[in-house]
């Protein structure tokens, strides 16, 4: 029977990063990967600052991606332009596709010595509790670590039981790609006031962000919190958002046909005996702005320097460090996503947020999750004490799905 160190179930961003960072240590990897490398996925294709540190750490070249320098904000008739704040992270974010961005992530693991299995979905092998390993193409391999990397909701995060908190928010998105005379404009655009067929506004937000090459993503999101949500139709709103600003982009056609996602933004259970979840099937999605690959790529580094400094306590250990690293930050972000489904109060909040271009940056700063809160600056303390405003509310913001009535009933991709 073959035996590895860690068995990696996923080979997207956070998978890759785990198996990289582990087999550079000095432990045995192997990366089950169900589809092919370069396999493409739902996405934003942002990389923020944050996520451009950690590519750097690991050791990606991004300058064949589009470089993003900042961020373009509308709501209604107001619109900021703002730079990314020069900081705790370099002012430089991209636009990556995710095929080749995957694909690239993919190739940093099997550089660094993990074993790359492509065309091969694994299941866990779980016996009395524990992990023992996984199962691919009917055969056993025993891991003293699984990493569960496989998105989330997938049947492996599932079968441990990491799955969506009921009560938390969660959105639902949707891209496409298209061309466009401005695929070379150094800022992504996101829009706060989408308007339906109509003219009337509709919950939720918009973006486009402009990939180079004569491309640009753009999509359409809305989270679970906000009004109306159980009538959305994605495919409908993204088509209203297009033609908002069709002319403004000088849009195209686009190129494939638009693909929809899930972003559960709360997981319960993070890791057991034997097993750990990482990225998206983790719940580290951003509930400000539905960004992941930042998260997905950190704690892949994370668990493996868990099992690097102790293999039997990597689990608990890493479990801590989630704890400790990300949720403040996420449980302040959830807290909000309850407050801007409430119509008004968005509205009176995007007053303020786009006044001037101080109050623009604060909030990018605090959006992004781009603050040292080892040197918080006016960023950090905000969110601090936002949070534990936001906290005080928390028997009024928190309701269960089924009494808000926040199950979508249409058809979203």
């Amino acid at each position: 029977m073959e035996q590895v160190d860690i068995a990696v179930i996923g080979a997207g961003p956070a998978g890759s990063s785990a198996a990289a960072w582990a087999a550079r240590g000095g432990a045995s990897v192997a990366l089950f990967e169900k589809a092919t490398q370069g396999r493409d996925k739902s996405c934003g294709d942002g990389l923020t600052p944050r996520a451009v540190t950690e590519c750097r750490r690991l050791g990606l070249d991004l300058d064949r991606f589009h470089r993003i320098d900042g961020l373009r904000v509308q709501a209604g008739s107001k619109v900021r332009e703002v730079l990314w704040p020069d900081g705790a992270f370099p002012p430089v974010g991209a636009v990556a596709p995710r095929a080749e961005f995957d694909a690239m992530v993919m190739q940093a693991a099997i550089d660094s010595g993990a074993d790359f299995r492509e065309n091969s979905p694994a299941e866990l092998w779980i016996e009395d509790g524990r992990v023992l390993g996984v199962i691919c193409h009917g055969e056993n391999v025993r891991a003293h670590l699984t990493v569960i990397a496989s998105g989330a909701g997938s049947p492996a995060a599932r079968a441990v039981g990491a799955t969506r908190v009921a009560s938390s928010p969660f959105g639902l998105a949707i891209r496409g790609y298209i061309s466009s005379t401005r695929a070379d404009d150094r800022h992504m655009e996101a829009c706060l006031t989408v308007k339906g067929p109509d003219g009337s506004i509709v919950p939720g937000y918009g973006w486009v962000f402009p990939a180079g090459n004569g491309i640009v993503n753009i999509g359409v999101g809305a989270l679970s919190t906000m009004k109306n949500f159980s009538d959305l139709n994605l495919n409908t709103m993204l088509e209203a958002y297009t033609a908002q600003v069709r002319d403004s982009w000088g849009l195209g056609e686009f190129i494939a046909r638009p693909k929809a996602w899930r972003l559960p933004m709360h997981v319960e259970h993070r890791g057991g005996p034997g097993w750990v979840v990482v990225g998206d099937a983790a719940g580290l999605v951003n509930p400000f702005n539905g960004e992941g690959i930042d998260y997905a790529l950190e704690s892949g580094r994370h668990i493996a320097e868990c099992f690097l400094a102790e293999p039997g306590t990597a689990s608990a250990s890493y479990q801590a460090l989630v704890r400790k690293e990300y949720d403040p930050f996420f449980a302040t972000a959830r807290r909000f996503a309850w407050l801007i489904g409430r119509p008004k109060l968005l509205q009176f909040l995007l007053g303020i947020a786009l006044s001037t271009n101080f109050t623009m940056k604060l909030v990018l700063d605090i959006m992004a999750n781009l603050v040292d809160m080892e040197h918080p600056g006016l960023a950090g303390r905000s969110l601090t004490i936002g949070g534990k405003v936001l906290s005080l509310a928390d028997p009024l913001l928190v309701r269960s799905p089924k009494k808000r009535g926040n199950r979508p009933t249409t058809p979203v991709g």
